[in-house]
């Protein structure tokens, strides 16, 4: 049941996002989602499904919010109901709704910049006055009444899994100010280094009435296309408000989706277990090569499949994943999405023979 990145199944012609978008010669390693086949337990719970003819509406069954609280309680200590739990098709119109519920009208949505491009989006989207932060200024955010704080834990892209007593003062400022939380987790089961992810919900009874967490197995257990999510908001008033947004635009999700999530969630913690020393040693692997390139700056991140490449002095301009593609076939994320010139993102979600391709394309563009 261990993953196992080196016997990923060919994924071109499946019309994956991740492979699709480019020419056959150009090696993807940009969107979040990994080159590993997905749990056995998750695979068999959607095949019984299947011999069923019938793909109707899916109604969320009352177990499916159980596991979820279980969950809850058994990784992170969280005491949640499963009254809580808000089902959603995705994080993204999660943070969305959330927005739209909570901001008034001049009000602002501060997060840490770069920022994953969705976040950097929702003001806009909105109406709302833009407020980014350095990840390295922590709390200190000058907040008003109803503004709201986009928190993305662990942080998208720089890998950043926050503390508790970083959780504890940016609450704190929140709670001061009268401003909202919203807590983007969805990569919360993928930290390193023996980390422990804290919801910032779970801090306290008056940090989880202003706070949406939103989570989703997507990202751990290689399930995005399923299209499946949560929130949980402990606050039944706000909770109302939050359900109130979804505006016709917004559906519960995919009942394959809630069949993986459930088959995830209490049938593969082993395999989520020996995921992570994979994901270890090639964030490892990846950091001591790129290290050695000149003009390239890598930190080792503390969670996620991403690592996030400061090549602002590699001589690749301002836009160096467009280089990257141009010159070497190789495709990163772009760091000017994410509102940092000279940067780029780089998904090691992959087997060491691509994740070393991968970093010899680069190394290939970048002047000696």
């Amino acid at each position: 049941m261990s993953p196992d990145f080196a016997g990923t199944p060919d994924r071109r012609g499946t019309d994956s996002t991740k492979w699709a978008r480019y020419a056959p010669d150009v090696l993807p390693m940009w969107v979040a989602d990994m080159d590993v086949a997905v749990a056995p337990p998750i695979a068999a719970a959607l095949a019984e499904r299947l011999q069923h003819p019938v793909f109707g509406y899916a109604a969320v069954p009352d177990r499916v919010r159980q596991v979820i609280a279980d969950r809850m309680a058994t990784r992170y200590g969280w005491a949640v109901s499963p009254e809580d739990v808000v089902l959603l098709p995705g994080v993204v119109p999660g943070f969305n709704m959330a927005a739209r519920a909570l901001v008034p009208a001049g009000g602002a949505v501060h997060y840490h910049a770069p920022a994953y491009p969705p976040i950097r989006a929702v003001a806009a989207h909105w109406g709302l006055r833009d407020a980014p932060l350095p990840v390295e200024a922590g709390a200190g955010a000058v907040m008003a009444r109803d503004d709201v704080f986009l928190l993305c834990n662990p942080h998208n892209p720089s890998g950043h899994a926050f503390t508790r007593p970083e959780l504890e003062a940016l609450a704190q400022a929140c709670l001061s100010a009268g401003a909202w939380i919203i807590a983007d987790e969805i990569h919360c089961d993928l930290l390193f280094d023996g980390r422990r992810h804290v919801p910032i919900a779970s801090l306290s009874p008056e940090i989880a009435a202003r706070t949406v967490t939103l989570m989703s197995p997507g990202k751990a257990f290689n399930i995005a296309g399923l299209k499946i999510a949560f929130a949980i908001i402990q606050d039944a008033a706000l909770r109302d408000r939050f359900q109130a947004c979804r505006l016709g635009m917004v559906d519960q999700g995919s009942g394959f989706g809630l069949l993986a999530m459930e088959a995830a969630f209490t049938q593969c913690d082993a395999w989520l277990a020996a995921l992570i020393p994979q994901l270890q040693a090639n964030r490892d692997h990846a950091v001591q090569q790129l290290q050695r390139l000149p003009g390239l700056r890598v930190a080792a991140p503390e969670a996620t499949f991403l690592a996030w490449l400061d090549l602002r002095e590699a001589g690749l301009g301002p836009d160096p994943a467009r280089v990257l593609l141009e010159r070497g076939r190789v495709a990163l994320n772009a760091g000017p999405d994410f509102g940092a010139p000279g940067f780029a993102r780089l998904n090691f979600g992959c087997s060491r023979e691509s994740l070393d391709e991968g970093i010899a394309r680069i190394a290939a563009c970048i002047p000696s």
